[in-house]
């Protein structure tokens, strides 16, 4: 198998390249994590699995999660969803204000935290239980009733929301939060402490790489249309003002989060996953980009 073939060598030649990055220590749950952590799982649309490293690790998804709660409003709001939140790239960090009173409080993109928060907004008013409607989702989609909040994640998180708090008071003031900051937060902070492996990541994303349908059960999770956005917004702004440069060396929709993790999938063929906890200056996984870089290259395919 390729895939298979290639991800071993990659994992082979990458292994021994840390200390190029950092461990994310804002949030001091996630100092803890070992920084030599390392896992590549693929899934294809054929049922294909192929994983190397740490693959049955799991760890905090964090901002990955905010591509399930985007697709779980898109469900029920469609394009009105754009009315409180915009497309475009931020070329800010992931929790700037800077961009939000210039622009009266609508975020440029739902993957920036400010965005992510007003999706979450939106989410409370279409689901009763917000936190066990984002679990069920996720379970759903990757096809494991297993999948948990890390509570101690959560707490820390929490404890250190400042700077999110900021920013939903602040989009408040504009009129483009409607509920509880308070209760906002406390899901916002779950979500991002959704504890998988890269094995479960890599089958919760084939549904992107296969126009909105889970091809582990059948079932339609969002329409074409709706698979087709989320994929450019993730080419666009999946990680944050390094969103150009991972779209120039990797040519793949993709999705990062401060525990080290990348979820990308290429469109009617296969979705991969990469763990390595070290970030770049941007908050970015740098052996995972590194990593996805060569899995494109060595593969021949990308999106362009």
């Amino acid at each position: 198998m390729i895939y298979k073939e290639v991800i071993e060598r990659i994992y082979d030649s990458m292994l021994n390249q840390t200390g190029e990055g950092k461990v994310a220590s804002y949030i001091p749950a996630l100092s803890s994590i070992d920084p030599k952590s390392y896992a590549i799982s693929v899934c294809d649309l054929e049922g294909g699995e192929f994983s190397i490293g740490d693959s049955d690790v799991r760890f905090t998804i964090q901002s990955i999660s905010k591509v399930f709660v985007l697709a779980m409003v898109s469900r029920y709001l469609g394009d009105k969803l754009w009315e409180r939140v915009g497309r475009e790239p931020s070329g800010t960090a992931f929790n700037s204000l800077i961009q939000l009173e210039q622009e009266r409080g609508i975020p440029r993109n739902p993957f920036i935290n400010s965005g992510a928060l007003v999706v979450t907004d939106m989410l409370i008013d279409l689901y009763p239980n917000p936190k066990q409607a984002i679990l069920d989702f996720v379970r759903e989609i990757c096809g494991n009733r297993d999948i948990c909040y890390n509570e101690e994640v959560a707490k820390s998180e929490l404890e250190h929301s400042h700077r999110n708090l900021a920013l939903a008071n602040f989009m408040k003031s504009f009129g483009n939060i409607k509920n509880d900051i308070d209760t906002i937060i406390d899901i916002y902070c779950n979500q991002c402490s959704i504890s998988m492996s890269t094995k479960e990541l890599a089958k919760s994303f084939l549904f992107l790489a296969n126009t909105g349908v889970n091809p582990i059960n059948g079932q339609k999770v969002v329409g074409p249309r709706s698979s087709k956005r989320m994929n450019a917004l993730m080419l666009t702004c999946g990680l944050y003002n390094e969103s150009g440069d991972f779209a120039y060396r990797v040519g793949l929709p993709g999705k990062s989060g401060v525990g080290g993790g990348i979820a990308a999938i290429i469109p009617g063929r296969l979705a991969i996953a990469v763990w390595s906890p070290e970030l770049n200056n941007n908050g970015n996984s740098y052996r995972g980009i590194a990593t996805l870089e060569q899995f494109t290259t060595d593969i021949g395919i990308s999106v362009f």
